[in-house]
Formats: structure tokens, sequence, C-alpha cells
């Protein structure tokens, strides 16, 4: 088929994909587990899909839609991609976290047909914003993860950055608003943590 032959919405649709192909080389702060470089934002994202399908049992609600968690995890990052990734202990640069993404939204999100465009950008409002059970249980999970992998690298990430047993537990408390059982795992991570010496503070 010529390329001109291509409709239009389709077209669209493959632009999208193939810019997201970006989100690849975008990198977190948080080291694969075996320590031997941070992770990219689509590795992230396919990790917390593969959580969603096994955890969303330990969630806080019985009638939970976890296609639509499945949704909000697989694209709430597309937005770094223009506005690359804020350390979530960074609170400089959170400062202009929320201007910097709702215009990489506005962008990335504008290159699909006005459908999908309108839904994308509505599932990731509603992400941002804990607007659903949906949305608190996807959140508790985005923040699991990268307590996960902080554990299974000794602290690598939290030393580089002088994080505090205590920032840890500050920031990570909203995982208890998706999942209680979730939230106790978390604390006992931070607590092991904390007594091997990865993490300063107290238990």
């Amino acid at each position: 088929m010529a390329m001109e032959s291509i409709p239009e919405r389709l077209r669209q649709q493959m632009d999208f994909i193939a810019e997201a192909d970006k989100l690849k080389h975008v990198f977190r702060q948080s080291y694969l587990s075996d320590q031997s470089r941070r992770e990219n934002d689509a590795e992230h994202s396919w990790h917390l899909c593969l959580m969603v399908l096994l955890l969303a049992e330990h969630s806080n609600f019985e009638d939970l839609d976890t296609l639509k968690v499945l949704k909000m995890v697989i694209i709430h990052d597309i937005v770094e991609i223009d506005a690359g990734d804020t350390y979530i202990y960074d609170e400089e640069s959170k400062k202009s976290q929320a201007q910097r993404e709702t215009k990489a939204a506005t962008r990335l999100f504008g290159l699909l047909p006005d459908d999908q465009r309108q839904a994308f950008h509505d599932l990731w409002i509603e992400f941002e914003t804990e607007a659903s059970n949906e949305a608190q249980f996807a959140k508790a999970i985005d923040r699991l993860h990268p307590m996960m992998l902080n554990h299974l690298a000794e602290g690598k990430t939290w030393n580089e950055h002088d994080v505090t047993a205590e920032q840890v537990r500050k920031v990570n408390r909203q995982i208890e608003d998706g999942s209680v059982s979730l939230w106790t795992y978390t604390d006992d991570l931070i607590r092991d943590a904390v007594a091997k010496g990865w993490l300063p503070g107290s238990t």
C-alpha cells in the first residue's frame, strides 16, 4: 500500500506510536535490580503493567477496573518524552513539573485522532489527580515500583541523593490510599533498608 493511501486516522495513530518510542530514551533515577544502569521510562511502564496484573487483588477496592488501571500506568509517563523525568525527592524540579507535563500532554496526545486524544488526556488527568479508585491504585503501584528497585539495589539511588527514611515514608505513604497491604509491605522494605544501613533514619 502506498504511503499516501494510508487513512488519516491510522497515520495519526502510527505517528503517536512512533513518538512514544522516545520513552525508551528517558532515564529515571532508579537503578535496575543488579545496579548495572538506570532504568528507562518504557521499562518502568512495562513493569508497572505486570505489577497491576499480579497485585490487583491487593487493592482497597473490590470493583477495581483492572483494564483502566493498565491504561493509566502505560500512558502516564508518556509526557516525560517532552517534560523529562522529575525525581520525586527533587523539590525544586517539582515546582515546574505540572506546567511542563501539562504542556507535554497537550502536544503528545494531540498527535492522536480527536477521540483518542481526549480519552488519553482524560485518563492522564484522572491519574494525576487521583480522581478514582483506579487512579489511586495506579498511583500506589507507581510508588511501589521504585521503592522495590531501590531496595533491590541496596539503596543506591537513595544514597546518591542523601535521601532519608523519613522522606521515603512521607513520599510513599500515599500507597496506603490504593492498598493498605502494599503500604504495609512498603513500610517493611523501609525498615529493612534502615536496618541494613542502606537508608539513614529510624525504623
